[in-house]
C-alpha cells in the first residue's frame, strides 16, 4: 500500500481524536440506547464488549482504514502461508501449527506447503509428548529409586517459563495437579535454594526449556539443579530424572539427557508463543493430556475464527482497533488488564511479554522510526485486589488507562455468593470509570448523609470521579482450558494486528541482547579481571567489590 494512504489513514483517525466529544462515552449512550448490543461480538460463548470505549462509528471506520492501508488482509493470509513475517531474522510465525488437530483432513486447509509440513512436524511432536506423558501418569516411567513422580521442576526463562507458568497455574487451581508443577527462571542462586527445599529428589521430574540448550540464565540454573540431583541420588540418576525441552541434540546429550527425552520445535515458534509446542510439557504433566489438548482446541478454534471472520466481526482485529484508538489516537500510555478470577492471577505477567517483547519498537519493518507510539505499558492483577491498589490512579489519575476485565459468568466452585460479590465488583468498576460522578451527585450524596456544607465544599473534589475512561469487557461461560485457549490466542493475534498497522516486526525481539552482551564483559570486572570501558559501570563494580570485601 503506497506510504501516502497509510498517512492519510492515520492523519484521519488522528482528526478523529481531535473532536471535543472524542472521550465521551457517556454521550455515546445517550444518544444510542442499544450501543451495548451493537458494541458487543462474540464467539460463540466468548463475547467482546467495546460499548464502554468511545468508539463509534466513525472512528470503526478511521480504524479500518489504516488496517487497509497496512494491508492486514494481505499480512492475515502470509501469516497463515508461513511466509517470512519476521523479516530480520528470516522466519515463519507459524505458532498456531502447533494447535492443529491431527484430523489429517484439517492440515489440507492451507494452501502453502509450508503450513502443513509446520502441521506435521508439530502433531508428530505432540504425539512424542503424549507417549511421554502417558508413561509418566502411568508408572511407566520412574525415577532412579523407583518411585513415581509426583513434581515437575520446569526451568526456563522468558516464554520458557512465563507460558507454562501461567497456564499451569490457571488449570491446576480447581482440579488440582496430576504432578504439582514447580517453576525456576530467575538465575539468583535465592530462587533455586528456595525451590530445592521443597522437593523430593526421588520424586522430581525436571525439564530443561531451552530451544538452544544455551542460555546462560537457563543452562546455570539447570547444572544447579543437576549438581543438587547428583548429590541427591548419585550422577546415575541423572537420565532418569531429567528431559529436555530443545533442539540442541549435541548439547543434551553432553549434558547426560537422551535423545529420546529431547521434545523440539521449530525457528517458527518465538518464546513468547511457545507454551503450545513442548514447551508446554510441564502444563500436560501438571494438568493432565485431556486438559492440555483442550487448551490447544481453544487456541485452534480462536485461530480459525481469526483466520476466516470478516474484519468487522473479527474479535482480535477489533481489539486490537480498540487498543490503536487508545494508544495512538488517545494517547493512552498503558493499559490494564483485569481478571476477575483468581485464576488469570498470572495473565498481566504473561501479557507483559507478549505484548511489550513483540510490539516494544521504534523501528519500522524498512528501518525507519516508527510513525506513530506502538506498545503501551501493560501491568496489571487479579481483581478484587487491585481495586485496593493501582486503581485509584485508574480512576483519578492525570494519565488515561485503558482496562481490560475479564470475567467468567459461571465458576468452578459453589461459592456462589462469593461469585456474585466478584461480577458486581467487575462490572461496578467497569460503570464507575465510564461514567463517574459529578461533583452535584456528590454534594447530594453527602448532604443525605448529614454532612455539614464546611466538610462538603472540601471533601467533594476528592470524591468526584471524572469518568470516559474506556475498557473494554471480555465474558465466557466459564475458564476452562478450551476457553484459556481462546484467551491466549485471541490475545496473540490481536498483537499480529498491531504490529501490522504500527508496521513493526511484532516477532523478533532485539531490544533482549544488549544487556546480555554486556553482562558477558561485565562479569569478568566482577572476578577483578580487566577494565571497564564505561565509568559509570566501573564505579559500580568498584563499590560492589567494597561491600562484598567488607565483614
Amino acid at each position: 500500500m503506497p506510504e501516502t494512504s497509510r498517512q492519510t489513514s492515520w492523519s484521519r483517525l488522528l482528526d478523529l481524536a481531535r473532536w471535543p466529544g472524542a472521550r465521551d462515552i457517556a454521550a455515546r449512550f445517550a444518544a444510542d440506547p442499544a450501543r451495548p448490543a451493537r458494541m458487543t461480538w462474540a464467539l460463540d460463548d466468548l463475547s467482546l464488549d467495546l460499548s464502554r470505549t468511545s468508539i463509534g462509528e466513525a472512528e470503526f471506520a478511521a480504524l479500518f482504514m489504516v488496517a487497509e492501508a497496512a494491508d492486514l488482509e494481505s499480512f492475515r493470509a502470509r501469516l497463515f502461508a508461513g511466509e517470512t513475517v519476521n523479516g530480520t531474522e528470516r522466519r515463519a510465525a507459524l505458532h498456531m501449527a502447533l494447535r492443529v488437530p491431527e484430523a489429517p483432513h484439517l492440515h489440507a486447509q492451507a494452501n502453502a506447503s509450508a503450513w502443513e509440513e509446520a502441521c506435521a512436524y508439530a502433531v508428530a511432536e505432540r504425539a512424542r509428548m503424549h507417549r511421554f506423558v502417558a508413561d509418566v501418569h502411568e508408572g511407566r516411567l520412574l525415577g532412579a529409586t523407583g518411585e513415581r513422580f509426583d513434581t515437575v521442576l520446569n526451568i526456563g526463562l522468558g516464554g520458557s517459563d512465563l507460558g507454562p507458568r501461567f497456564v499451569c497455574d490457571a488449570l491446576t487451581q480447581v482440579q488440582g495437579p496430576v504432578l504439582a508443577p514447580r517453576f525456576l527462571s530467575n538465575v539468583d542462586g535465592h530462587a533455586f535454594e528456595g525451590i530445592a527445599r521443597t522437593l523430593d529428589p526421588a520424586r522430581t521430574l525436571i525439564l530443561v526449556a531451552s530451544k538452544t540448550f544455551t542460555t546462560e540464565e537457563t543452562m546455570t540454573n539447570a547444572a544447579a539443579a543437576r549438581a543438587w540431583l547428583a548429590a541427591q541420588l548419585g550422577e546415575a540418576a541423572v537420565g532418569a530424572h531429567f528431559a529436555a525441552l530443545s533442539t540442541n541434540r549435541q548439547a543434551v546429550q553432553a549434558f547426560g539427557i537422551a535423545p529420546e527425552r529431547m521434545f523440539g520445535f521449530r525457528d517458527w515458534v518465538g518464546g513468547r508463543y511457545s507454551v503450545w509446542s513442548p514447551i508446554g510439557m510441564s502444563v500436560a504433566l501438571a494438568a493432565g493430556w485431556e486438559t492440555f489438548a483442550a487448551f490447544l482446541a481453544g487456541g485452534h478454534a480462536m485461530d480459525q475464527h481469526f483466520r476466516s471472520a470478516p474484519f468487522t466481526e473479527n474479535l482480535p482485529v477489533l481489539l486490537a482497533l480498540a487498543g490503536i484508538w487508545h494508544r495512538d489516537a488517545l494517547g493512552a500510555a498503558s493499559l490494564c488488564i483485569l481478571g476477575y478470577d483468581e485464576r488469570l492471577r498470572l495473565l498481566p505477567a504473561f501479557l507483559q511479554q507478549l505484548e511489550m517483547e513483540s510490539n516494544g519498537k521504534s523501528v519500522a519493518l524498512d528501518g525507519t522510526p516508527a510513525a506513530q507510539p506502538t506498545c503501551p505499558v501493560v501491568f496489571g492483577a487479579a481483581g478484587t485486589d487491585a481495586q485496593h491498589s493501582f486503581m485509584q490512579l485508574v480512576h483519578q489519575g492525570t494519565d488515561l488507562v485503558p482496562v481490560d476485565f475479564l470475567l467468567a459468568a459461571k465458576p468452578d466452585h459453589d461459592r456462589s455468593d462469593a461469585h456474585e460479590i466478584l461480577a458486581a465488583n467487575a462490572l461496578a468498576q467497569a460503570e464507575a470509570l465510564a461514567f463517574g460522578r459529578d461533583r452535584a451527585s456528590v454534594e447530594t450524596q453527602m448532604r443525605e448523609a448529614g454532612v455539614d456544607e464546611a466538610t462538603i465544599a472540601a471533601v467533594a473534589p476528592h470524591r468526584v470521579f471524572a469518568g470516559n475512561r474506556p475498557s473494554t469487557l471480555i465474558l465466557f461461560r466459564r475458564l476452562d482450558a478450551f476457553t484459556l485457549g481462546r484467551v491466549i490466542a485471541l490475545y496473540e493475534h490481536k498483537v499480529a494486528v498491531q504490529g501490522c498497522l504500527w508496521g513493526v516486526n511484532s516477532f523478533d525481539q532485539w531490544g533482549v541482547e544488549l544487556g546480555k552482551v554486556l553482562a558477558r564483559g561485565i562479569r569478568p570486572l566482577l572476578e577483578g579481571r580487566g577494565t571497564a570501558a564505561c565509568a559509570a559501570t566501573a564505579a559500580s563494580v568498584s563499590r560492589l567489590r567494597a561491600l562484598q570485601a567488607a565483614k
